[in-house]
């Protein structure tokens, strides 16, 4: 028999906000977090402008005495999933209170895992220590750089921080990566190999190398003001922006979280995952290979296509993209696309690969949690070729039983998600 799996807690830090409170808000309202670039200079770039994370202090949070040894998709990373895992109840001292390091109690820590997705992981120290080793000599690489540097750290930092001891792990699938972490975190919950789970996902690249990549093979927007570089399905777009911020969820088995007394933000129902195994990093034409993911989700949810009321795009404001995530939609819910919501909150947050999906999840428990649907901001003109309700400039209350969560990676990697308004 399946086992039911909700969400009991959520964190996040993003370019919108640092906290759920704050980034929804602020998503509410149509806010974006895309500005010029900051953390390095960029003259000589054709791109000028990201979405990164304001006022970000991770000691507000985590230890200082080993913020110097955590490289910062790390730290977003762990500062998201200390607001969710204090959200869900977790890991309480004897007096009630939450600190960071306090080990899980009352469950069992086998039966607790962490997945975090990152896409790229410490690509800052990797630039920093190979510039250190350029000027100095390679002895002078620090010997934290490794541990620093791999993707599965944040996985595993959250894990030693709190004591977790169930499966552990961080899925490398670009910008799918997010998502694949909460879908196979459910199944590792409705399967019965963990009670709770912590995860999602966490990426910082935007960094002289990590832009210039993406710059060069000509992916991201070169449109200089802030308002019109992150524009999904609009006609004018010309690319992504790069943002940066972690999204983490903590799953966890219904009676288990209902036994604790935890507050249950909504169910998760259904995970499809698959491969367009056509391109390095074009979609698939027509979208075969999402849409296909897309049937796989709502077939696990045991649903049909006209249960879902939103869908909260991959929407990158590339042309590829979005025009074949809209073709997709189409094949999949036929004559429901035109009842159907679906909107891209990469608007507001620019796209975090590996951290996209999430941020996005969070976004996807809030809208069913409010009846709210967040906008595609900056949303102008749509293309011809694209005529579904992208919910453009500013978002709508709406009655939402289901959302559905797209995430579609370089490499043909596609993941989607299915939650659900919880009822008892």
């Amino acid at each position: 028999m399946r086992r039911r799996v909700v969400v009991t807690g959520l964190g996040t830090i993003n370019p919108t906000g640092n906290s759920v409170a704050e980034s929804w808000e602020n998503v509410r309202n149509s806010k974006i977090g895309i500005g010029k670039i900051t953390s390095f200079d960029t003259t000589g770039y054709k791109v000028t402008v990201a979405a990164e994370v304001k006022n970000f202090d991770p000691a507000a949070k985590l230890d200082k005495k080993e913020l110097r040894h955590i490289a910062r998709f790390t730290q977003l990373a762990m500062y998201a999933a200390e607001e969710a895992i204090e959200d869900a109840g977790l890991c309480k001292e004897a007096d009630g209170s939450f600190n960071f390091n306090t080990p899980v109690s009352g469950i069992p820590a086998d039966r607790c895992g962490v997945i975090v997705s990152s896409g790229i992981g410490g690509l800052d120290e990797i630039e920093k220590n190979h510039g250190k080793a350029e000027e100095k000599g390679y002895n002078f690489v620090s010997p934290f750089f490794v541990p620093m540097a791999i993707s599965n750290m944040a996985a595993a930092r959250i894990a030693i921080a709190h004591g977790f001891k169930g499966m552990c792990t961080c899925p490398v699938t670009a910008c799918a990566g997010g998502s694949n972490a909460i879908g196979d975190s459910f199944f590792r919950i409705r399967d019965g190999y963990e009670d709770v789970m912590i995860c999602g996902g966490t990426e910082s690249s935007i960094t002289p190398l990590g832009i210039a990549g993406f710059q060069n093979m000509k992916a991201l927007s070169d449109t200089a003001d802030p308002e019109r570089a992150s524009i999904p399905f609009d006609k004018d777009r010309n690319g992504f922006v790069m943002g940066e911020g972690s999204g983490i969820l903590v799953l966890e088995e219904y009676e288990h979280a209902v036994k604790r007394g935890a507050h249950i933000y909504a169910e998760i129902v259904g995970y499809g995952s698959n491969c367009d195994a056509y391109h390095i990093t074009s979609p698939a034409p027509d979208g075969k290979g999402g849409a296909a993911c897309m049937q796989l989700a709502i077939k696990d949810a045991g649903i049909s296509e006209k249960d879902i009321d939103y869908i909260n795009a991959h929407g990158t404001s590339t042309s590829l993209n979005d025009k074949y995530e809209t073709a997709a939609i189409k094949a999949v819910f036929g004559d429901h696309s035109a009842e159907l919501y679906v909107s891209s909150t990469k608007s507001m947050t620019g796209h975090l690969l590996g951290g996209a999906g999430g941020v996005e999840a969070v976004f996807s428990v809030k809208a069913l949690q409010d009846g709210f649907v967040p906008a595609t901001v900056g949303l102008k003109e749509t293309d011809p070729d694209m005529d579904l309700n992208y919910v453009p400039e500013k978002g709508i209350e709406a009655d939402l039983k289901y959302v559905l969560s797209n995430s579609l990676g370089f490499g043909g990697h596609n993941a989607c998600l299915i939650f659900k308004k919880f009822e008892a």
